[in-house]
C-alpha cells in the first residue's frame, strides 16, 4: 500500500504512479476531451453552434456529485473495516500464542505411564501449535486473494505436520484424506512415497511430484549438509525474502509463491502504449518475453489490465483452509482441556481467542464476496457519462476554446472518484491501493517468535533484585536492599504498610511536581 505522497517522498515516482487511477481512466477522459473539442470546432469554424441551455447543469451536478461522494465513503469504510478486521487476527493471534506458550504447563505427568514427561516434547508441542496460529493468518491472506490450497512457500512449511488421512493404515486412500488437503489436489503416491522414507536433508522445499527423496545419512554429514544449504540460500537471497526464515521441508508438489502480483511491463507506467500494442509487439524483444510469459501463466494474465488499461479483477476462490486450521486449533483446546491443564480463566480467553479468530474471518469474506450491486454501479456509470458527454454543449456559450480543458478536468476528476471508489472496495489484492496483508502476515510471525522467545522465568527471580527500585522517586534503593535492611521502618509489624504508603505517597508527590510544567 502507497501511503506516502510519491511527489515529496523518497524512493522511484515511476513505481508509485501505478498507484493512481490514471491508467484506469485515461480512455474515458480522453474520449470526453475529444467530445469537446468537435463542440468547439464545430462551433468555432461553422455557422452552426453546439450550445445548449445549461439549466440542468447545476442541479445534475449537485447530485451526481453527492452520488459519487457517497460511493467513494461507502468503499473507504470497507477498506477501514478491513483494516480493523486484521488488527483483530493480530491481536487474537498474539492472545492465544500467549496462552498456549504461557499459561499451558511445560511441566507434565504421562496418564498412562505415570512418569514425567520430557520438557522437549512439551515445548515441541507448544511451538508447534504456535506455529500453526501464524499458518493461519497465512492462510486467509491466500483466501482473500483468489489463491486455494495451501502449497505455497510461507504456508505450506506451517502445516505440512498436519495428518492427511483419517485413518492411520498403510491402506488410505483417496477417500480417507482429509478435506485439508483435498482441495489442494494432493498426489496420493508421491505423499506416500515421501511419508514411508526418510526425507534427505538437501531436499529444497520446492519437490516435484515425480520424484523421490534421498536416504538420510549420519547425523554429522545431515548437519553439514544442511548449514551448506543454508548458507547457499542466504548468498541467493540478494533481495527481501522473509521465507528465508521459515522450515526448508519437500512437498508433494511445487510451493507456489507466497505472493503473486501481476507482471509489470512498461504498459503499466505508460497506459496509452497499449494501443500502439500491436505495432510495437513485433519490434520489442524485451515485451514479446512478457506476453509471452503472460500467456504462459493464466493466472498471472488474469489479474492484469485490459486492452485499454482497466485492472481486471481476480476472481474468487472458495478456500476451507482457515476453517480446517481453526478445527486443528480447537483440537487442540479441547485436548488441554481434558488433560485438566488449563485454569478456567484461560479456558475461556483461549477459547475467546479461537472465536475471534473465526468471527474476523467471516467478516473478511463478508466485505470480500459482497461488492456493490451492479444495477446501482451501471447506473452510476451511464449517469456520468450522460452527464460528461453533455457538458461541452452546456459550457461552451461561456467557455469558448477553455471548453475543451474544462471538460478534460471534469471528466478526470469526476471518473477519477468513481474509480477510486471501485478499486478500495475490494482491498485484499496486489493493487498498490490495497491492505499490505504480507507485511500484517509477518508482523504477526515476529510477534509469535518474540513470545516463544520468552522464558516464562519465575517472578522472584527478577523482582528481588539490585535491579528493580520499585519506589523511586520516593525512595531509590533496590528492592534487594530494601529486603536486607531489617531495620527499616517498612518491616515493622504493626507499622510497615503505613511507611510503605508514606513513601509511595511521596513518590506521587514527586512526579506529579517533576513532571509538569512551570
Amino acid at each position: 500500500m502507497v501511503a506516502t505522497n510519491p511527489l515529496f517522498a523518497g524512493g522511484h515516482f515511476y513505481k508509485k504512479f501505478q498507484a493512481t487511477v490514471v491508467n484506469d481512466i485515461w480512455p474515458e477522459v480522453l474520449f470526453f476531451c475529444l467530445v469537446g473539442m468537435m463542440v468547439t470546432l464545430v462551433s468555432e469554424m461553422t455557422s452552426h453552434s453546439l450550445a445548449i441551455s445549461n439549466q440542468m447543469l447545476t442541479v445534475l451536478g449537485t447530485v451526481l456529485g453527492l452520488v459519487i461522494s457517497f460511493r467513494t465513503s461507502t468503499a473507504y469504510e470497507r477498506f477501514s473495516e478491513g483494516r480493523k478486521l486484521w488488527t483483530n487476527i493480530q491481536i487474537a493471534s498474539r492472545s492465544l500464542s500467549q496462552i498456549i506458550w504461557i499459561h499451558v504447563p511445560f511441566e507434565r505427568t504421562d496418564k498412562a505411564t505415570g512418569q514425567k514427561k520430557p520438557t522437549l516434547e512439551v515445548v515441541i508441542e507448544k511451538k508447534s501449535m504456535v506455529n500453526l496460529v501464524q499458518a493461519y493468518s497465512v492462510s486467509v491472506k491466500h483466501m482473500l486473494r483468489g489463491e486455494g490450497g495451501v502449497y505455497y512457500a510461507d504456508l505450506y512449511p506451517l502445516i505440512s505436520f498436519l495428518p492427511r488421512f483419517s485413518t492411520h493404515t498403510d491402506h488410505a486412500g483417496e477417500d480417507d484424506m482429509l478435506p485439508l488437503w483435498k482441495a489442494s489436489d494432493m498426489d496420493h503416491d508421491t505423499h506416500k512415497n515421501i511419508r514411508s522414507e526418510t526425507l534427505n536433508s538437501q531436499t529444497t522445499t520446492i519437490l516435484r511430484s515425480n520424484s523421490s527423496p534421498m536416504p538420510l545419512g549420519s547425523a554429522e554429514e545431515s548437519e553439514k549438509e544442511r548449514d551448506a544449504t543454508w548458507g547457499k540460500r542466504m548468498k541467493r537471497a540478494k533481495t527481501f525474502d522473509p521465507e528465508m526464515a521459515l522450515p526448508v521441508l519437500p512437498s508433494e508438489r511445487p510451493l507456489q509463491p507466497a505472493r503473486s502480483p501481476p507482471t509489470t511491463s512498461l504498459y503499466d507506467y505508460f497506459g496509452f502504449l497499449r494501443i500502439f500494442k500491436p505495432i510495437i509487439k513485433p519490434f520489442s524483444r524485451r515485451l514479446r518475453d512478457v506476453t509471452s510469459h503472460d500467456n504462459d501463466q493464466g493466472s498471472v494474465s488474469a489479474r492484469g489490465r485490459t486492452f485499454t488499461g482497466k485492472r481486471i479483477r481476480p476472481q474468487a476462490a472458495d478456500s476451507n483452509v482457515p476453517v480446517e486450521i481453526a478445527l486443528f486449533l480447537t483440537t487442540y483446546f479441547a485436548s488441554l482441556m481434558r488433560q485438566g491443564l488449563l485454569t478456567p480463566a484461560s479456558a475461556a480467553a483461549m477459547n475467546a481467542a479461537i472465536t475471534t479468530l473465526q468471527d474476523t474471518v467471516v467478516n473478511l469474506e463478508r466485505i470480500k464476496n459482497t461488492p456493490l450491486p451492479f444495477a446501482y454501479q451501471a447506473h452510476l456509470r451511464i449517469s456520468l457519462w450522460l452527464y460528461l458527454f453533455f457538458l461541452p454543449f452546456q459550457i461552451y456559450s461561456a467557455f469558448k476554446w477553455l471548453t475543451i480543458p474544462a471538460t478534460a478536468f471534469a471528466s478526470f476528476l469526476l471518473c477519477g472518484f468513481l474509480e477510486i471508489g471501485q478499486e478500495i472496495e475490494n482491498p485484499f489484492n496486489y493493487d498498490l491501493n490495497d491492505l499490505d496483508l504480507d507485511q500484517f502476515c509477518l508482523a504477526i510471525q515476529r510477534e509469535l517468535h518474540e513470545v516463544t522467545a520468552h522464558t516464562t522465568p519465575d517472578p522472584e527471580s527478577y523482582i528481588f533484585t539490585q535491579w528493580n527500585q520499585p519506589f523511586a522517586p520516593g525512595d531509590r534503593r533496590n528492592a534487594r536492599e530494601m529486603l536486607d535492611d531489617l531495620e527499616h521502618s517498612y518491616h515493622g509489624v504493626g507499622t510497615g504498610m503505613h511507611h510503605i504508603r508514606k513513601t509511595l505517597l511521596k513518590s506521587w508527590m514527586d512526579v506529579d511536581e517533576m513532571t509538569r510544567q512551570t
